[in-house]
């Protein structure tokens, strides 16, 4: 067997490897403080592309007092998403309580519109313009996609609780019911009674 005890490991490696590792923090940080430009979002390069814009619109979403979850049209005040206490509505839920979760991280207000954008190619996306965040909803699988679209067509979305559309049926507890007191209260009586047939 070879005996490599009095061989010594060659000092330049690690010098190459110890200058890599700076010089990957020193872009990071340099992207972090704008010396850098960072990569372009996803939207940044469709506008590059001249993908256009099929619809857009800004919500504001919000717990009710009751624990189901509205989403108004930034605009004009109305609903246009109601999501009703016990609803299977645990993506829409899930989604706003982590953007909620980052407003409070960066210091900005719970009553910001978040913007929903559907794009020529298909593509839909929610972006929270307070914070910067965006997320390409497609990338969720297409049931999940299809509950934030929705909020493009027009009209007012009543997303009743399993135990109404199920009356007979078991008993679902929705451990999602509330967006955990993280989104700004509104009054039972905003969003009584609609029905779907009312303008957006």
């Amino acid at each position: 067997m070879s005996d490599f005890a009095h061989e010594k490991f060659p000092t330049w490696v690690l010098g190459v490897a110890g200058g890599v590792v700076g010089i990957t923090i020193l872009v990071v940080f340099s992207v972090r403080l704008g010396v850098l430009p960072g990569r372009p979002t996803a939207p940044e390069q469709r506008i590059e592309k001249h993908v256009g814009i099929v619809a857009q619109r800004d919500f504001v979403f919000a717990d009710r007092a009751d624990g189901a979850l509205i989403a108004n049209d930034a605009k004009t005040g109305r609903p246009a998403l109601i999501l009703e206490p016990g609803s299977n509505s645990g993506f829409i839920r899930g989604v706003m309580r982590g953007m909620m979760r980052e407003r409070m991280l960066h210091d900005v207000s719970r009553y910001g519109a978040v913007t929903i954008t559907q794009w020529a190619d298909g593509a839909l996306t929610l972006k929270d313009p307070s914070t910067g965040r965006i997320l390409e909803l497609g990338s969720f699988g297409h049931t999940n996609r299809a509950a934030f679209a929705q909020l493009l067509a027009p009209g007012v979305h009543v997303v009743e609780s399993i135990q109404k559309m199920q009356p007979n049926g078991p008993r679902t507890p929705d451990d999602n019911s509330s967006v955990g007191n993280t989104l700004p209260d509104v009054p039972v009586a905003t969003s009584a009674p609609v029905s779907a047939a009312d303008p957006a």
